[in-house]
């Protein structure tokens, strides 16, 4: 069985519907509200779970009642969290996400800000035992730690490369796949075109660099050539995790020593298919209808 760590951030996310974004002050009153886990380790750990993968959850949550249900619905889903430090007294993650008709989407994040941001008790963790590592970018200390550690033993490096006040710099040195959103890219490189903002990433690592636009599919680069993969047309509902599950689904094909196109064709697949349904995990596809949507593309 493929094996897979994912290391950062779990949030318990509290979704508002709407029919349009606010754009001014004001009272609104929304369609539907769900709270549901989210953040982008935990989401991708789920994703891949679901594609039928062993994966383990490493991150951080407070001993309060947020992070309790985080670590239940965590394992509810399929995924370990007995490498999750549980932090006494501290309050766990939490998010507000307003999503508009279209399935666009605000998200405002509030870290919990007793979690210690140190990753060093990552060392006493045996990173030869899994397939590949996937870390976001939120908990900085914790994917640096994890990444030196799986590289130390030969293990494949994924980094999801989304917006961080930090500078990532040293995550994508790390990185055998660093895999930007366009806000990510553009705060890494200063570039506003994305392609050449991908170039400019490339520098930072020998491995391959990706950049993925939405609707638009996924760009990267290798063997010093763009390769593009267009994404799939779908009734969108709501995009909050696209990214994330996109990454965990990435993760599992490579993982499997799948070619690059074809994992990032998986991977764009099962990220589309979970648009079609409310909230950032709840339509997320096993491996055989993931495989049924690809067939309609042949």
């Amino acid at each position: 069985m493929t094996r897979i760590a994912c290391v950062g951030i779990t949030v318990l996310d509290r979704i508002w519907y709407l029919n349009a974004l606010p754009h001014d002050g004001g009272k609104y009153v929304a369609d539907n509200y769900q709270e549901t886990g989210g953040g982008p380790a935990a989401t991708a750990a789920v994703a891949a779970a679901k594609l039928g993968a062993q994966v383990d959850f490493i991150g951080r949550v407070g001993d309060d009642d947020t992070g309790k249900r985080l670590l239940g619905e965590l394992e509810s889903q399929g995924v370990n969290t007995r490498y999750t430090k549980v932090f006494a007294g501290a309050r766990s993650s939490q998010s507000g996400v307003l999503v508009d008709a279209s399935g666009e989407r605000i998200i405002v994040n509030y870290p919990g800000p007793e979690l210690a941001a140190s990753g060093d008790w990552l060392q006493a963790l045996d990173f030869s035992q899994w397939d590949i590592v996937l870390a976001d970018v939120r908990w900085h200390d914790g994917a640096k730690q994890a990444f030196t550690l799986a590289r130390r033993h030969g293990v494949t490096t994924l980094l999801d490369g989304d917006t961080t006040p930090q500078d990532i710099s040293e995550l994508v040195a790390l990185s055998d796949h660093a895999v930007f959103s366009s806000p990510g890219l553009r705060r890494l490189t200063a570039n506003h075109d994305p392609l050449e903002a991908l170039k400019s990433a490339k520098t930072l690592t020998n491995g391959l660099v990706y950049v993925t636009q939405g609707s638009e599919g996924c760009y990267w680069l290798e063997n010093g050539a763009l390769c593009h993969q267009p994404g799939f047309a779908v009734n969108v509902v709501d995009t909050t995790g696209a990214g994330d599950v996109f990454h965990g689904a990435l993760a599992v094909s490579l993982a499997q020593q799948t070619p690059t196109s074809e994992a990032v064709r998986f991977a764009s697949a099962v990220a589309a298919l979970k648009c079609t349904r409310p909230g950032g995990r709840e339509g997320i596809p096993d491996c055989d209808q993931t495989r049924s949507f690809l067939s309609l593309f042949v």
